[in-house]
């Protein structure tokens, strides 16, 4: 990869979760060459069963804010890949940032909707921690060609 550290956007309708998570691997494990960010349609506030999984995956995401996407589109932010996180189901919802950028889909189910004991949710919780945590490190190896970003 060249010196370029990329700018990366992930989206979400509350940034509450799968967005939060997405943000936080990716500031983790490609931090040398990227710089990730997230945002919602409509913050609302962090789920505690994200940031409690988050925690034992090693990272602590407990002082994130929520932030809105059109906050950043009124700042005039810059990035290179935006990625939204929304589930199939929401996928319409999700907003697409503005600009000349790459436009990438994930589809990953949404812990607020969970439902069962604490110990059920925190378990399925952790199956999405999990997935989001493959498909950015995932990201990171195939990002690394420049072909990627042409």
């Amino acid at each position: 990869m060249n010196n370029v550290k990329y700018k990366i956007l992930f989206v979400c309708i509350h940034n509450s979760a799968r967005s939060q998570m997405a943000e936080a691997f990716l500031n983790d494990l490609g931090a040398s060459a990227f710089e990730a960010e997230s945002a919602g349609l409509e913050p609302g506030s962090l789920n505690p069963n994200v940031v409690q999984v988050m925690v034992e995956a090693g990272i602590d995401i407990s002082g994130n804010q929520t932030k809105a996407v059109f906050d950043l589109t009124q700042q005039a932010k810059a990035y290179h890949a935006v990625i939204t996180v929304c589930d199939a189901a929401s996928a319409e919802r999700c907003p697409v940032f503005p600009g000349k950028v790459k436009r990438i889909a994930w589809s990953f189910d949404d812990p607020s909707g969970f439902t069962g004991s604490k110990a059920e949710i925190l378990e399925q919780t952790r199956k999405v921690r999990d997935v989001i945590k493959e498909k950015v490190t995932d990201f990171i190896e195939e990002a690394s060609s420049v072909r990627f970003w042409i």
